[in-house]
């Protein structure tokens, strides 16, 4: 399928010819036949189909998404069934029987043993078993108890003096630069949320760009159907994170301190409940670490381009300092960081009044599920003091609700409320580049004119 490779890109070869083959039969097995399939599957007009494959749709997908909830709550694809329907995107989150998806590997035949066969723990992604994302039962149970005692509110709250400590000193950077135009990505939006995570898994400060980078790569394999280019270097980025991983935990262990990788790195062992295997140990360690930052970022910058877009909004919670919440809310209720996530129904089931055939892989909407008219009045409009905005569903729901949901809000409210107080004629200045991942959504560069400082007792 030579459509399927990067312009003068070729599958490389090197110290490990396994290893290589390993990765280009994945690629194969769980990227290259899935773009072929969704491809094929939108030149025939289907629609979620379309919103993968199609760039437009995938820069502004919510007509798309207006236009499949039209076909029904649960609409039948090639390869997949799609729901935009709110009562049943939440019901599958929650139901105990319906499973996170686990790609091809979960396939009988050749095109399972294939994947199977691809798979490397030093390559696993965040979608990989034993990622939480991919895990369900009582192992996803075990370790997230391990997890979770680093985001209760009490912790949240406690990180609230640290994350206000960061915004400042990158805004006091930003207004000491005193450039006509800066990327706020880069400047502050990335640059936050890698440092309080940072803080909290004891990641030094001279690795923080470092990790944004691979981070920021390996979000790719969130989606699938990825070009050969886009997923080596994906792939390139886990492994060089397992490697720090690896390394920093051993550092942990020999001078543990009070972070959670040190926490994390004493509880290795044999997998019972209340040790992590060494795979588990880095699976959890990476996953915190990347989603700690690649929600937030896209947060931050989704909800500082909405307000440039309703400045009388933006007015409001200048003046009412208390809807700055509500500006959270509402972004992520309107134009949520994350798109999509699958489930697989192992057996038939009927869920919400609506029958679903045992071992069907459904793709829920959680954006399209948002703007639910059954749910929101109005719901295509943008509006911080909508009183039921947290109904939304951008960080899921039931077993896999978000760790990191009370973090994340916390560090986008103080974030946005800190950043317009200081620059509170700040402005996109130029063309805001989306990021190219389909299951995140956000800004991989966001100019702006800050503009005046504002003058500060």
């Amino acid at each position: 399928m030579p459509l399927l490779l990067d312009r003068a890109e070729r599958v490389p070869t090197g110290r490990d010819p396994v290893g290589d083959v390993r990765a280009a039969a994945r690629w194969v097995g769980e990227h290259a036949l899935t773009r072929a399939f969704f491809e094929h599957a939108a030149r025939s007009g289907e629609l979620f189909a379309r919103i993968d494959c199609d760039p437009a749709l995938r820069a502004d997908p919510y007509p798309a998404y207006e236009e499949l909830r039209s076909l029904g709550r649960l609409v039948p694809g090639r390869i997949v069934s799609a729901t935009t329907d709110h009562a049943l995107t939440t019901a599958l989150l929650r139901h105990p029987d319906v499973r996170v998806g686990a790609g091809l590997r979960e396939l009988p035949g050749p095109l399972g043993a294939l994947a199977r066969w691809g798979t490397d723990p030093w390559a696993a992604g965040p979608i990989d078993p034993p990622s939480l994302l991919a895990t369900d039962g009582v192992d996803h149970v075990r370790m997230r108890r391990l997890v979770n005692r680093a985001f209760t509110a009490r912790q949240v709250r406690a990180q609230e003096d640290l994350v206000t400590a960061t915004a400042e000193r990158l805004l006091d950077r930003i207004e000491r630069a005193g450039a006509e135009r800066t990327d706020l990505v880069d400047a502050y939006a990335a640059q936050l949320p890698v440092a309080v995570i940072g803080a909290i898994l004891g990641v030094p400060e001279r690795d923080h760009r470092q990790l944004l980078a691979w981070g920021n790569s390996a979000a790719s394999l969130l989606d699938p159907g990825l070009r050969w280019g886009r997923y080596r270097r994906a792939s390139s980025a886990v492994r060089a994170m397992h490697r720090w991983v690896t390394e920093h935990v051993e550092e942990k262990r020999r001078h543990p301190g009070d972070d959670l990788l040190s926490q994390l790195a004493l509880l290795d062992g044999d997998g019972d409940e209340t040790q992590l295997t060494d795979l588990e140990l880095r699976a959890v360690a990476l996953l915190v670490l990347a989603a700690g930052f690649e929600t937030t970022v896209n947060l931050i910058s989704n909800a500082v381009v909405l307000l440039e877009g309703h400045r009388d909004q933006r007015e409001r919670a200048l003046a009412e300092p208390d809807l700055w919440a509500g500006v959270v809310e509402e972004t992520l209720r309107f134009d949520p960081p994350v798109q999509n996530s699958l489930r697989v129904v192992p057996h038939d089931l009927e869920v919400e009044g609506v029958e679903i055939a045992g071992g069907t892989p459904v793709l829920l909407f959680l954006a399209a599920a948002n703007r639910d008219p059954a749910v929101f009045d109005d719901p295509q409009v943008f509006d911080i003091a909508r009183p039921n905005a947290n109904a939304h569903l951008a960080f899921s729901s039931g077993a896999h609700y978000c760790l990191g949901a009370a973090l994340a809000r916390a560090e986008a409210r103080i974030a946005l409320q800190m950043l317009h107080e200081r620059f509170p004629d700040l402005r996109v200045d130029g063309s805001p580049q989306r990021r190219e991942t389909r299951v995140l959504r956000g800004f991989e560069r966001l100019p702006v004119a800050p503009g005046r400082v504002a003058t500060r007792a």
